[in-house]
């Protein structure tokens, strides 16, 4: 009898974490398991903001996938997905097509811009390492410029983040870290550098805690960040943006325009014919597509709702991870003939939002609000938990947030 064929898209938390089960739950004589993915390393998403800002060394965010998977058991495609088609059971890559007999598509997000104009072409965006790199070069270089003018530059100091979601929170606190280094690396006084940080709704973090919402801002405006809130960017150029509250407009010159306001699922997931809201697929209880019983989703690409709120749940990591160990269980099941799979709903541990490297605020363990440092040990220990689930102790060691108190 022939061996099924198990093919996963995308080697992001969701992709990780169901290839790594499927490793642990199949032998190699019940199943072909491949994983495509574009890098032969996956990343930690929630550190780009970190690298981006130049706080962090995007190395210690990659992992290598040799380091988590064992190649004898899995087979790795080292390629870029350009099309599924679910009808064929086919998978085509840049360099060749493959067949499944089950697929998982974990492709995660893109940046979503909502139709502003000019965004795509003149904002840069934390979607990879690639991206976070160039955001670090660039402010460094904008900073390294300043002092070659004979004439004042400011909108080569002047920062803006677009969103003031979770990305947007971290990104600006850890810039708010990285700056008075940058002034003192390159000359540069520090009153004369500005970040802004922009939110078209009327609060930042929305849907946090408001008491916790309000020692964020505090301890960031503390620190120089200046918030823009109920303010619509309506337009970004090569000068920087164009921004309307309350019926008037002002434009804020700057070189360095990040935006972190949105995402959406990945548009190969669309373009393939699958039934999408906002490029997500509204996943069935067990994860599987509503019209393809051998497709799984998982991680951005998948939007599930919350019964009780009727809201959809917010795609995290955790969520993601979550995902990925009830796939590799469904797909054992539905090999063994069963009928009834195992329906997923997430064990949500809590939520920590980083202002820094000892700063943070959460809520944890059924509502016990965080602030300061025991958010930000709880961050760290979020992280670790998560790599020990990836990659057991050795993976901690090498690539672990150990020092919890910096």
């Amino acid at each position: 009898m022939q061996k099924p064929n198990i093919v996963v898209l995308g080697a992001g938390y969701g992709g990780m974490m169901t290839t790594v089960n499927l490793q642990k739950k199949l032998n190699t004589h019940d199943a072909n398991i491949t994983l495509v993915n574009k890098h032969d390393y996956h990343y930690q998403t929630t550190w780009l903001h970190e690298n981006a800002a130049g706080t962090l060394h995007h190395d210690r965010t990659r992992i290598q996938i040799k380091d988590v998977l064992d190649f004898s058991r899995v087979n790795f495609v080292q390629d870029s997905v350009v099309s599924i088609d679910p009808k064929q059971k086919k998978v085509k890559l840049e360099d060749g097509e493959l067949d499944y007999d089950y697929l998982v598509v974990g492709l995660g997000f893109e940046s979503a811009t909502f139709g502003i104009k000019g965004l795509e072409e003149h904002a840069f965006m934390i979607n990879n390492i690639n991206s976070a790199r160039l955001i670090r070069d660039h402010i460094e270089y904008n900073f390294a410029q300043y002092n070659n003018y004979k004439e004042d530059r400011p909108e080569l100091l002047t920062i803006i983040v677009g969103g003031a979601g979770f990305t947007g929170i971290e990104f600006v606190a850890e810039l708010a870290n990285r700056v008075p280094e940058l002034c003192q690396e390159y000359d540069v006084d520090p009153s004369k550098v500005r970040v802004i940080n922009v939110e078209a709704g009327p609060t930042a973090l929305a849907g946090f805690d408001p008491e916790l919402v309000e020692y964020a801002m505090n301890r960031l405006e503390e620190k120089g960040v200046e918030f823009r809130l109920g303010t619509m960017i309506k337009e970004c150029s090569p000068e920087g943006i164009l921004v309307e509250k309350d019926d008037e407009q002002e434009t804020i010159k700057s070189n360095n325009v990040i935006w972190a306001a949105g995402v959406r699922g990945n548009s190969i997931v669309e373009e393939s014919g699958f039934e999408v809201n906002r490029g997500r697929v509204p996943v069935r209880d067990d994860l599987r597509t509503p019209d393809y019983d051998d497709v799984f989703v998982v991680g951005d690409c998948a939007v599930l709702f919350n019964k009780e709120t009727e809201r959809p749940y917010p795609p995290t990591a955790q969520i993601a991870t979550q995902m990925g160990s009830t796939v590799a269980t469904n797909i054992k099941l539905l090999m063994n003939g069963a009928k009834e799979l195992e329906s997923f709903t997430p064990d949500l541990k809590g939520t920590v939002a980083s202002l820094g490297h000892t700063d943070a605020i959460g809520v944890v363990f059924d509502d016990k609000k965080l602030f300061g440092r025991s958010a930000s040990i709880m961050k760290k220990v979020i992280d670790n938990r998560y790599l020990m689930q990836l990659g057991g102790p050795a993976l901690v060691l090498k690539k672990g947030k150990l020092d919890m108190y910096h």
